[in-house]
């Protein structure tokens, strides 16, 4: 059995080497998981180039989404089966043929549901579900700005967003992307590179505003965002993008200028508006709150299972593609899920 362990930062041509692990024997909670198919999250892209602080020392195995069946199970596990085909939440761990998982962040799944859609249904899905269902609240009519619409929590977002009745603005950063995000909902969708979104969100509605926002990307993306909220509206961000940039140095300048980005805010400010900033990250709630995690998987699962949504994938890789997959993905060239297969 193998793994690829990240052993050390930058380019992803040089950062992943393949290792032979030993197997893993499972905690009284714990379940042990061969897995077919592994996810990638921009999240991998932070650690890889040094930027994620909640990434185990190197060298270590990354990855928070897999797909496979149990081959063992400890003696406090009851809801689970050895032989049940399952998509689990890693923390960490993910890029390995054999994964250890506490069984809150496992659940099972339809032997013939699609590998790379499953994968789509953890860190994405299940952050856009968290983000619009348990942290804040959609309602039909809402006016929501999506911040990376295309991407695996984007697509996830505009689909759940959808589901609530409410008016959709996405931003995205080519023709191609736009289009697309407008055939899955975005009634507004935006080109970054071309238009300020901005300025693009006042001609369409005004002084108006906006009442939900949900930002991956950070920095001056947020502080814009937050002005546009509307009274008693909502921003959500869970994601700093903007300091990965195309580059594989770590930059302590491009840091610097995101952090700085976000901007200084008074607590009396958004009272006045009634306004609420809402930040996610859900490693700590998948610490300090696994059954929250387990229930938001859960649900996803039914949905999926009932065809009431459906993960964008945009593309499966061969497992050996590892670097590919990460250069793509951190050049925001892709849309949807990324999904390695063993």
């Amino acid at each position: 059995m193998k793994a690829y362990y990240l052993v050390k930062n930058g380019a992803a041509s040089t950062a992943f080497e393949l290792q032979d692990i030993q197997a893993l024997t499972p905690g009284n909670d714990d379940v042990i998981i061969d897995t077919e198919a592994f996810g990638l999250n921009f999240a991998d892209v932070m650690a890889r180039l040094g930027y994620y602080k909640a990434c185990p020392p190197l060298p270590t195995v990354i990855g928070y989404d897999v797909v496979g069946r149990i081959i063992e199970k400890g003696k406090n596990v009851e809801e689970l089966n050895v032989g049940q085909r399952v998509v689990a939440l890693t923390r960490f761990g993910g890029y390995s043929h054999q994964v250890r998982v506490n069984q809150s962040g496992v659940v099972a799944v339809p032997e013939n549901a699609d590998a790379a859609e499953l994968t789509a249904l953890a860190t994405q899905f299940v952050t856009a579900y968290y983000s619009s269902s348990v942290a804040m609240q959609l309602h039909q009519g809402d006016h929501v700005l999506i911040q990376a619409a295309a991407g695996g929590v984007g697509t996830a977002l505009i689909q759940l967003a959808k589901r609530k009745g409410c008016i959709l603005y996405g931003t995205a950063g080519s023709k191609e992307k736009c289009d697309f995000i407008k055939t899955l909902g975005v009634d507004f969708a935006i080109n970054y590179r071309e238009v300020d979104f901005v300025e693009a969100i006042k001609k369409i509605r005004g002084d108006k505003g906006i009442d939900v926002v949900f930002d991956s990307i950070g920095g001056d993306y947020v502080k814009k965002g937050i002005k546009l909220l509307a009274p008693g509206g909502r921003i959500a961000f869970f994601g700093a993008a903007q300091i990965a940039g195309a580059g594989n140095e770590k930059s302590l300048f491009r840091q610097l200028k995101t952090l700085w980005g976000f901007g200084k805010y008074r607590p009396t400010q958004f009272f006045a508006e009634s306004q609420s900033v809402i930040g996610v990250n859900m490693l700590k709630i998948g610490d300090f709150k696994p059954q929250i995690i387990q229930s938001c998987l859960k649900d996803l699962v039914k949905l999926y299972e009932a065809g009431e949504i459906k993960p964008v994938v945009g593309k499966m890789f061969e497992h050996n593609q590892l670097a590919e997959a990460h250069e793509l993905l951190q050049k925001r060239q892709t849309m949807g899920k990324l999904t390695m297969k063993w």
